[in-house]
């Protein structure tokens, strides 16, 4: 079980930064009295046994996690309206702390099934004692909250 928290560490210090980075979007807002298109943050680290169910499904060898599965890690900002969501998703294009690898929109798309969403997947670099962890994605989920 070693071997898995080293692995998740990085993932879990990425989330808990970015949670704070974009909460404080949120207050910024909040601090200008302008509406915020922030409603909440989550996010959270999938359980190991999610990882391997999914690596087993997809046929993701383990040594290829890191390159192959891009919601090992995820936020989630949930927004009140649709045009929230484009502002969110304009915000995050203009940061320079994280670097955006893909976009889905499934607001303009949305699925068959209802679903509407806007992901984004980001490579964040995290510091840690042993030196710079950049070569890993995170995804970001902006919807609408009900």
């Amino acid at each position: 079980m070693n071997h898995w928290e080293d692995f998740l560490a990085p993932y879990k210090q990425a989330v808990e930064e970015l949670k704070i980075k974009l909460k404080g979007m949120r207050s910024q807002f909040q601090l200008a009295n302008n509406h915020s298109p922030i409603e909440f943050v989550t996010g959270r680290v999938k359980p190991v046994s999610s990882i391997l169910d999914k690596a087993n499904k997809k046929d993701i060898p383990l040594d290829r996690l890191v390159e192959e599965m891009q919601d090992i890690a995820g936020l989630r900002m949930m927004c009140q309206f649709v045009d929230d969501i484009n502002v969110v998703v304009s915000l995050l294009r203009q940061r320079n702390d994280f670097r955006i690898i893909e976009e889905r929109d499934y607001i303009t798309n949305k699925k068959p099934s209802g679903y509407r969403s806007y992901h984004v997947v980001i490579e964040y670099p995290v510091e840690t004692v042993q030196g710079e962890k950049k070569n890993f994605w995170l995804r970001f989920k902006s919807g609408l909250w009900r």
